[in-house]
């Protein structure tokens, strides 16, 4: 009977524990939710609920947050929860919470107290080490949740006594900028909840190395969140701008097979009384994408091949290592000058679509000859033995088997590689740029054959051609149509362009992996 008493009390202790924890997470979640939408100004210090300001609620959420991250842990030492923390600290937490307190004793001393640097910088030091000591030498679960659980409380106790308020602002010395203070609140709220959740995750699982996996997780996927956050708020930031504009006139009439896109399929007369549209540069967007596709793709593939399944590892392959990794961290505007300087002059001396073309083709170049080498490095060495053992040659291996199979990974490569060069603006500023009155390039209808080497000529390859990138530059930065609402439609319009590029190379990744299940 005792033992299932015991076993009933345990049970609900570890309830409640666990109901602590995720009220932690709750709370914090919530507090970084408001915080951004202050920082992004979709809330202000002026929203008020209950008779309390959103920084005041913030600032609540924040204090009871710590207070019940440092419970969890002094309940923990005590023995009051169930946990197996490590008898002492580990050095990535110390050196968390020794930065911290580094910055926050230096900042306190040099800008509130107003010490000079050779007294600040000591007090900052002696602040980092003592807490950073202290996270190494107490018992994990006390220097996990005491120092976090400690600045949540101090930023609520800031903001709650009126230290910090929306219209406060520091401008700290020797510096040309002024932080105010709805921006500096919401921050500090991000970092003290994120610290506040880390703490509770780890104090879930019960401390030590579970507890640590189980906190090193929850920020990665937090991470990952805050990556899709950013894109998806991206996104419907240049939607709620230029949707309204760049949609203005469509016809749709399924039955009579008629659909007219005016901002699409229209092009720029600079006439008042008449709607303008973007398609030259549409147009001029594609084409530079699929000559750069053609051009950088290939010899990419190529390159990837002869340095997996041809030559030796030594010192030659390591200076092509060295030189890819370069030209890939290399800016877009050096790939610009480059072209500005060696193939304008050899193409009549004038930008054009092709010297655009061949600049973001040099440009596609390293990423694609990384991803598409991993990508064969990847392929197993079995499929190359068991062709091998049937007779099979080597580039017939290589054509037959190692190439599809790593094809997934290579179209992965140019989907990356497309979604950085279809927005360049400084390379097609200097060797393409078009005006806003240019047509749209008719590449396939200018081929003509003449009886003169090179015995194929096509004159809209070498004229100035519009793109999107350039022309969203023109018109936002330069103002050169006079319309604002004109530039956030053609960002609209940029964007989705490279939205389907992106949804064309998944597609195809799709297509080739499903390919290979079913072989």
């Amino acid at each position: 009977m005792s033992t299932v008493t015991n076993r009933s009390l345990r049970s609900d202790q570890g309830d409640g524990f666990v109901r602590l924890t995720d009220s932690v997470v709750g709370v914090g979640m919530t507090v970084i939710g408001l915080s951004v939408l202050a920082i992004a100004r979709v809330i202000t210090g002026d929203t008020a609920a209950f008779g309390l300001n959103v920084f005041e609620w913030v600032a609540l959420a924040l204090a009871a947050a710590g207070l019940t991250v440092v419970a969890l842990g002094v309940g923990s030492f005590l023995g009051t929860f169930e946990t197996t923390p490590e008898e002492r600290g580990t050095v990535g937490p110390a050196l968390g919470f020794g930065g911290i307190a580094f910055a926050a004793g230096g900042l306190t001393a040099s800008q509130t107290l107003g010490l000079p640097l050779v007294v600040s910088l000591p007090a900052a030091l002696v602040a980092g080490l003592a807490v950073g000591g202290f996270v190494t030498l107490a018992r994990e679960d006390l220097g996990t949740t005491l120092p976090a659980g400690g600045l949540a409380l101090l930023v609520g106790a800031l903001v709650l006594a009126d230290v910090v308020t929306a219209g406060w602002t520091w401008a700290p010395e020797g510096f040309s900028v002024t932080f105010p203070g709805y921006m500096v609140i919401p921050v500090l709220a991000v970092v003290a909840s994120l610290v506040a959740c880390w703490a509770a995750v780890s104090a879930r699982s019960g401390f030590g190395a579970a507890g640590r996996q189980s906190a090193a997780y929850f920020l990665v996927g937090l991470n990952a969140i805050g990556m899709l956050v950013v894109l998806a708020t991206l996104i419907l930031f240049i939607g709620v701008k230029g949707f309204g504009r760049a949609t203005q006139g469509i016809v749709f009439d399924p039955l009579a097979f008629e659909f007219y896109w005016p901002f699409v399929m229209d092009g720029y007369n600079f006439r008042p009384d008449v709607a303008n549209g973007v398609f030259p540069a549409v147009a001029g967007t594609v084409w530079l994408v699929i000559g750069a596709v053609l051009t950088g793709v290939p010899l990419a593939v190529g390159a990837a091949v002869f340095l997996s399944e041809y030559a030796e590892r030594g010192r030659f392959t390591q200076l092509v290592e060295v030189a890819t990794n370069g030209l890939w961290s290399t800016p877009s505007v050096v790939f610009g000058l480059f072209g500005y300087a060696f193939l304008v002059p050899r193409f009549g001396n004038t930008t054009s679509l092709l010297s655009g073309m061949l600049v973001l083709g040099f440009m596609l170049l390293p990423l694609v000859t990384i991803t598409s080498r991993e990508a064969i490095k990847a392929v197993p060495d079995e499929y190359r033995d068991a062709s091998a053992a049937l007779g099979v040659s080597q580039w017939e291996t290589i054509r037959s088997v190692v190439v599809p199979t790593a094809l997934p990974g290579i179209v992965t490569g140019v989907i990356l590689g497309v979604g950085r060069i279809a927005g360049e603006t400084a390379p097609i500023l200097l060797v393409m740029a078009g005006g806003l009155r240019d047509d749209a390039p008719s590449v396939i209808g200018s081929f003509q054959f003449v009886a003169r080497p090179p015995f194929v000529v096509n004159d809209a390859l070498l004229q100035s051609a519009p793109a999107l990138p350039y022309q969203l530059y023109a018109t936002i930065t330069a103002g050169v149509s006079g319309n604002e609402e004109f530039g956030w439609a053609t960002a609209f319009v940029l964007l989705a362009v490279v939205l389907s590029f992106y949804a064309i190379g998944v597609g195809t990744r799709i297509y080739f992996r499903r390919r290979l299940q079913h072989e």
